[in-house]
């Protein structure tokens, strides 16, 4: 018995893969930018979300639609800190995604869904681990770490990834050692809106630029190489020469660490910093203003 019920076992997971991957596809396009390929879904009607990281830093960008229509692209903006970017197109006839921000957990399947020259592609995966919300390395803030055991085409970065009700649970992309990671959908959300509304992502600034020192009694401090005449730090009454040795009384971990924390939530708070200057203890507040546009 055993044996003739596996193939039909296998049979309808199959089918059902197949037909999770077709119901996606009318939303998956590619994203071409000078020779880097990658893929993208529609967010919403006439906006495209892709891969910041796959997509070239200048030059004109063109969209494959289902089916192998082109569409010029315009770039709305691009936040490196959780690799999200927002192409706007001239088209309000194809179909958007719904994200669903349900938690994945290991063990689950998963299937990335991309898109290679209008061609529809396909990846099929297990959730190797999954976590609390993290920072990258660049500083943004991404709600939840998910990562596949999946075999992923470079041109399929940016697509969907899904679960195996066919939910839309974020992006694929690329992390170190080209480990898939998935950006996911509350992220993308959160980001995405903040492109649309403002062509980029707000971040925290000190208006100070920090190197890290080591203190007598070996912990870390942070000290002030240069500041920022018209910046928080100036107005804080920081100085150049400074050490910052706590942050909201905390102890400086590393200074990439401080940076990272400098999210969009952290414009306008006051923390309380505890320095040195000259040898002599003195505590000070600055409130956090947004980073100028460059």
């Amino acid at each position: 018995m055993s044996n003739s019920a596996s193939p039909n076992l296998l049979e309808s997971l199959s089918s059902s893969l197949s037909d999770l991957v077709a119901r996606t596809a009318p939303a998956i396009v590619s994203v071409h930018s000078q020779r880097a390929q990658s893929s993208g879904f529609v967010w919403r009607p006439n906006l495209v979300v892709t891969a910041e990281e796959a997509l070239a830093e200048d030059g004109e960008v063109t969209v494959v639609l289902p089916g192998g229509d082109t569409a010029a692209a315009h770039l709305v903006g691009r936040d490196p800190t959780t690799d999200v970017a927002l192409l706007r197109i001239e088209r309000d006839d194809l179909q958007a995604v719904t994200l669903d921000t349900t938690p994945v957990t290991p063990g689950a399947l998963s299937v990335v869904v991309g898109a290679h020259e209008g061609r529809t592609t396909a990846a099929l995966g297990i959730v190797s681990s999954a976590g609390p919300a993290w920072y990258s390395l660049r500083g943004g803030r991404i709600d939840a770490r998910i990562e596949l055991d999946a075999s992923l085409r470079r041109s399929a970065e940016g697509g969907l990834a899904l679960d195996a009700a066919g939910c839309a649970v974020g992006m694929a992309v690329f992390g170190p050692r080209r480990r898939v990671l998935v950006i996911p959908s509350a992220t993308i959300e959160r980001v995405a809106a903040q492109l649309e509304s403002h062509g980029r992502v707000a971040r925290g600034y000190l208006g100070l630029g920090l190197q890290p020192v080591r203190l007598e009694d070996g912990a870390i401090g942070a000290m002030v190489m240069t500041i920022d005449r018209d910046g928080p730090g100036t107005a804080a009454g920081v100085r150049q020469g400074d050490v910052i040795v706590r942050w909201n009384g905390a102890p400086i971990e590393t200074v990439p660490a401080l940076i990272r924390t400098l999210g969009s939530d952290s414009i306008g708070s006051v923390v309380a910093l505890s320095i040195l200057r000259a040898g002599e203890p003195m505590d000070l507040h600055l409130t956090i203003g947004e980073r100028p546009q460059t």
